[in-house]
């Protein structure tokens, strides 16, 4: 029990902090575009990522400066794209109402949920290579406990995020509500870029 709870409490702390993925599954939920499938293929992903840093691949990275180098440069590259785009749209007119609440179809939604996942370094360094080296610190039954406490993390949160933004959707019916939270995530974006900017040409000059 007491792994378990290691891995529920790190995995919540590292997932909870509003990043890129959880960006989209807020967004996703708001607009009430397929917020279910979208959280559940957010879970999925971390579990699968979960599963394989747990099982060495963290360490490996870890340990790795130029697959740190990769993750720092792309993921900088693709935080600041992900911000122009939110950007963008905070300065278009647009709210929550019929005809605007579903951003695409399903397999838009979904394939854009992979990409803001996949794509997205900092999933990584949270999943495979934190969660992995500590977790891959345990042996036998304590390993499988971490593991599953890290697992629930994420698939408590992910719901709770989407699926809560969709009830509050009829709340958020105001274009300038909408502003804010666009105009939240662009900040928020280049912050995180800067900050893998920083870390990157730190990682040059060791």
């Amino acid at each position: 029990m007491s792994a378990y709870l290691t891995g529920l409490g790190l995995g919540a702390s590292l997932i909870i902090p509003i990043g890129a993925q959880n960006a989209y599954v807020l967004t996703s939920g708001l607009r009430r575009s397929y917020p279910f499938w979208v959280a559940t293929l957010c879970a999925l992903c971390d579990i699968v990522l979960i599963a394989v840093g747990v099982m060495g691949m963290g360490v490996l990275i870890a340990a790795n400066p130029l697959l740190l180098q990769v993750a720092c440069w792309g993921g900088a590259l693709f935080l600041a794209w992900y911000g122009w785009l939110s950007l963008r749209s905070a300065m278009q007119p647009h709210h929550l109402r019929e005809g605007s609440i579903q951003a695409g179809s399903m397999g838009a939604v979904l394939a854009g949920a992979l990409a803001v996942t996949l794509l997205n370094p900092h999933v990584y360094l949270d999943t495979v290579v934190l969660l992995g080296s500590i977790g891959g610190q345990y042996a036998g039954d304590e390993r499988l406990h971490f593991t599953l406490g890290a697992m629930c993390a994420s698939l408590l949160w992910f719901y709770a995020l989407g699926m809560g933004a969709a009830k509050l959707a009829p709340w958020l019916d105001r274009p300038l509500v909408w502003k804010l939270v666009d105009g939240g995530v662009w900040l928020l974006m280049w912050f995180m870029a800067a900050k893998l900017v920083i870390k990157g040409l730190g990682l040059l000059s060791l």
